[in-house]
This record gives structure tokens, sequence and C-alpha cells, in this order.
């Protein structure tokens, strides 16, 4: 998945929009980029009590490389169909200027 981008939904600036097909109970942890550029997550979690979910939120988060808190289930929880929302960018405030006359 790296130096590609898997087919997204939709494509913002400070993040995007990505549907996911999700197997649970799988072998094993992973995420496959389908030939049509849709991705695939398997995750060896239960679909019970939104322990798939969480597992897949953590597994998307390590193969786009933010923080957890940085991916969000926007539609499908209790579907194999999910539209998940990747924060790309953290919103940072610019670094205050000091005036000519401020001490530092």
């Amino acid at each position: 998945m790296r130096g590609r981008s898997p087919r997204s939904k939709r494509t913002e600036s400070a993040g995007e929009l990505l549907e996911v097909r999700v197997q649970a109970r799988a072998r094993r942890n992973e995420v496959v980029e389908q030939p049509d550029g849709s991705l695939r997550v398997r995750v060896t979690a239960a679909p019970e009590g939104g322990e798939a979910n969480r597992a897949v939120i953590a597994l998307l988060a390590e193969a786009f490389g933010v923080a957890p808190s940085r991916v969000e289930l926007v539609r499908g929880a209790a579907s194999r169909d999910k539209l998940f929302w990747i924060e790309r960018r953290p919103l940072t405030l610019p670094s205050p200027r000091r005036g000519e006359g401020e001490r530092k």
C-alpha cells in the first residue's frame, strides 16, 4: 500500500473517505488492496461488541501511518461494508510571531 493511494470515495486536504470491506474472524490481521483499488481489511477479532471495528481502526491507522484517533467509522458499524474517515493532516496553529519591540 505504500506509494499508492487506494481508491477513495472523497479526498480532501484534511483526509480521505475510504470504503472498506471487512472480514472478521480471519486467520490474520491484514489490509489488502484489491485489483479494482478497493480495500479489504481482515481482522482476527470477532464482530461482537465493536471488537472488530476497533481492530479495523487500529489496523487502518497503522497502514496509513496515523494515530487511531485520526480514524473514524462514519457508516456501517454493523455491516461488512464500512465507510471510514482518515484524517491525514493534523490541524496545527501557526507559531506566534514576536513583535519587534517585544522582549524574548
